[in-house]
């Protein structure tokens, strides 16, 4: 039997699995996902089956390059509680329509609205790469033991390629990386029929 789970803001992932009666699972993320996935599976290792982490590489690796740290500037602009969120959405959400590049972006920012939802997902930022975390060694965690596969796509602005391939570092179990060329950040919603092809072969396996 097959239990799928889309974890919201403040779920515990072995909460939720408990509740179901599932002890191994398939943890597939994108961006703030990929990075909680891959806590996950660092620190609960037992929970996770396979990980499949799209477009965020390891946290150590994040901000190697000088490349890496120019594209992550608009996260200092984040901790900014009040500024921020008037930056991204004065004028109609203008510079978060232009930041974002979602392919939805109309349906976000109704859904932002509708929820104020704009803040929480801001604290994400601020509450995991305050301006401290730039200058703080790199995070340490335990390798991850389960298979992982690591997805990037080269049109993605916001992260380079670096940071996912030099991850394999920190596995100790199968490493395997897929690059997708052409496809930007939002990479499952412009490239669905390839992802779902990638993970489908890695989940099975």
């Amino acid at each position: 039997m097959a239990v799928l789970f889309r974890l919201q803001l403040g779920d515990s992932p072995s909460a939720c699995l408990s509740d179901a009666g599932v002890e191994r699972a398939h943890v597939v993320g994108h961006d703030w996902g990929a990075a909680l996935g891959r806590v996950f599976a660092s620190l609960v290792p037992d929970r996770v089956d396979h990980l499949a982490v799209l477009s965020v590489g390891h946290p150590a690796t994040f901000r190697r390059t000088p490349e890496q740290r120019e594209k992550s500037r608009y996260m200092l602009l984040f901790q900014f509680a009040g500024v921020a969120e008037q930056w991204l959405s004065d004028h109609n959400w203008a510079n978060f329509r232009s930041w974002a590049r979602h392919p939805d972006s109309e349906a976000v920012i109704t859904e932002l609205e509708a929820t104020k939802s704009l803040t929480p997902a801001l604290n994400w930022y601020r509450a995991n790469v305050p301006p401290a975390s730039w200058v703080a060694p790199p995070v340490v965690l335990p390798a991850v033991q389960a298979p992982i596969m690591g997805i990037w796509s080269s049109g993605d602005v916001a992260l380079t390629e670096t940071p996912m391939t030099d991850s394999a570092e920190s596995v100790s179990g199968p490493w395997r990386y897929e690059r997708i060329d052409g496809p930007g950040h939002w990479v499952q919603l412009e490239a669905p029929g390839k992802i779902n092809q990638l993970l489908l072969d890695f989940l099975s396996g």
